[in-house]
C-alpha cells in the first residue's frame, strides 16, 4: 500500500508535480494493498488463457482457404471438440495449479524487492527490464525444456504437452501440473534480477504469456510485427518441435533463436529448411520450363502446394 493517500501527500513525497500517469496510478492504488496489486496477476492470466486465442480458433475451424496458405501443418485440423477440450483442462490447471501458485508466491515477490510506490518507471526503464527477462527466462528455459526431454523427464512430465503434434494456441500453457511449477521458475528468474514496478511485472508476465500463444499458434504470417524482433523465433520455429515429437532434440528455446544455434540444437530444423527450399526452387524450374504461360502470383503459392502433395 502506497504511504501516501492524497496527490498533495504524494508530490511533497517526490518534490515534484507527478506525471498524468503516476495520479492514474495513485487513484486507483492509493487504498489497495500490495497483495491485492499483486493478484491482478490472476485476472490477467485468465483474461489471456481465455481472450486471446480466440482469433486463432477461429481461424481453425473456418477452414479458410486465405489462411490456409499460412497454417504451418495445413494437413492437421483440430474439431471444436479437441480445442475445447484442450481450453477445459487449461482452465482446470489454471484454477487447481496456476491460481492458488499466484496466491501463495506473493512473499517471494515482496522479498525481490518488486515495488508498487511512485515514481513510476520510464519507458525506457521498463524495455531495458523486459529485455533482461526475456533473455534470462529464454535461456534458463532452454535448458530445463533439455531436461524434459530426457528419458525420465519425457515419460513422467513433458509428454502431456507434446499431446499435440500441431499446436493451437489453447495448448501454449497445456502441461502436466509439475510443468508449469518447473518453468514458473524461469519467469521469475529475471525480475529476481532486475527487481522493478508490479506495473513492469504485470506487463512481463502478460506478453511472455502472449508469446507462448503466438508460438503454439500453428500460423506463421508473413505480416506479424514479431519477424522484425531480432532472433525471434515464432511458430515456425516451435512447431517443428511439435511436429518431430518426443524424439525432438531440436528448437528447445521458447523465444530467441540462438540458444539452439549455438548448442546446435537447432540442425534438423535447418536441414529441413534447405531441403524444402531446393524442393520449391526445383518445381518453380520445373513449371517455367514447361509452361511459360503460368503467371508469377501462382508460383508463390508453390511451398503452401508442395506442403500439401
Amino acid at each position: 500500500m502506497l504511504p501516501y493517500k492524497t496527490l498533495q501527500e504524494a508530490e511533497a513525497f517526490l518534490g515534484r508535480n507527478l506525471t498524468f500517469p503516476e495520479t492514474v496510478w495513485l487513484n486507483y492504488s492509493a487504498n489497495k494493498s500490495d497483495y491485492f496489486l499483486y493478484c491482478h496477476n490472476i485476472l490477467f492470466l485468465f483474461l489471456i488463457f481465455s481472450v486471446v486465442p480466440l482469433p486463432l480458433v477461429f481461424m481453425e475451424l473456418s477452414r479458410s482457404s486465405g489462411l490456409d496458405k499460412f497454417k504451418i501443418q495445413p494437413k492437421v485440423r483440430l474439431s471444436s471438440a479437441d480445442i475445447f477440450r484442450c481450453y477445459k483442462d487449461v482452465m482446470s490447471m489454471f484454477f487447481f495449479v496456476v491460481g492458488p501458485l499466484q496466491l501463495v508466491s506473493y512473499p517471494s515477490i515482496k522479498m525481490i524487492g518488486i515495488r508498487t510506490s511512485l515514481p513510476l518507471p520510464s519507458g525506457w526503464e521498463i524495455l531495458m527490464q523486459l529485455a533482461v527477462y526475456f533473455m534470462v527466462e529464454d535461456f534458463t528455459n532452454y535448458w530445463i525444456h533439455r531436461f524434459l526431454h530426457c528419458k525420465w523427464g519425457y515419460e513422467k512430465i513433458h509428454r502431456v504437452h507434446h499431446e499435440y503434434t500441431a499446436p493451437i494456441g489453447f495448448a501454449a500453457p497445456y502441461a502436466h501440473w509439475a510443468e508449469i511449477l518447473i518453468l514458473g521458475i524461469p519467469s521469475f528468474l529475471g525480475p529476481a534480477m532486475a527487481p522493478g514496478h508490479i506495473i513492469t511485472f504485470w506487463l512481463w508476465i502478460a506478453l511472455r504469456q502472449i508469446e507462448a500463444i503466438d508460438t503454439h499458434s500453428g500460423y506463421d504470417f508473413p505480416w506479424s510485427p514479431t519477424k522484425y524482433i531480432p532472433f525471434y523465433g515464432g511458430a515456425d520455429h516451435h512447431d517443428y518441435h511439435h511436429y518431430v515429437g518426443g524424439q525432438s532434440q531440436s528448437n528447445f528455446a521458447s523465444v530467441f533463436t540462438y540458444c539452439d544455434y549455438i548448442y546446435g540444437t537447432d540442425k534438423g530444423y535447418r536441414y529441413q529448411k534447405k531441403l524444402l527450399a531446393k524442393v520449391t526452387f526445383s518445381a518453380m524450374y520445373f513449371l517455367l520450363e514447361y509452361d511459360h504461360g503460368l503467371s508469377a502470383a501462382s508460383l508463390g503459392f508453390l511451398p503452401y502446394l508442395i506442403l500439401n502433395i
